[in-house]
């Protein structure tokens, strides 16, 4: 089991990561008002604290975590290879559809990001919405197995 560390959404491509205390998540959306947020399988993005941790460590660098410019910031949980696995977080039910790989942003952000990032999954996991929610920072986070 996990929480649910922070959560952010960007208004348009390339725009600049807000960070929000709590969201209402939906199948047609994803995060509200996420520009990112149409149905599909990169709906929403997870990144789980662990991994940002050991890819700021690689790189000598503390960096805030939506410089990874994903949507959820999560602990305890490992999201290496979790493809079909659902993410519990409340209410809110997402299923893991497939790694997120690092963009070139990454290595605009900082050297040696991109490639720290590449490694294991640390760029952390896209999701479809399967079920609707609220969630604030603090949440529970489960992950199930659903196959």
């Amino acid at each position: 089991m996990g929480h649910l560390l922070g959560i952010a959404i960007r208004h348009k491509k390339r725009g600049e990561m807000q960070e929000l205390t709590g969201a209402h998540v939906t199948v047609k959306t994803g995060v509200a008002d996420d520009f990112r947020g149409k149905p599909g399988n990169r709906q929403v993005t997870v990144l789980s604290m662990e991994d940002w941790q050991a890819t700021c460590k690689e790189i000598n660098r503390t960096l805030p975590w939506p410089t990874r410019r994903a949507n959820l910031y999560i602990e305890g949980i490992d999201l290496y290879n979790t493809v079909g696995q659902h993410l519990h977080i409340g209410q809110l039910v997402l299923l893991i559809t497939c790694e997120t790989d690092p963009c070139k942003r990454m290595q605009e952000a900082h050297e040696g990001l991109f490639e720290a990032l590449a490694k294991q999954w640390r760029g952390g996991v896209c999701c479809r919405v399967i079920q609707a929610g609220e969630i604030a920072t603090g949440d529970r986070v489960e992950l199930i197995n659903a196959l």
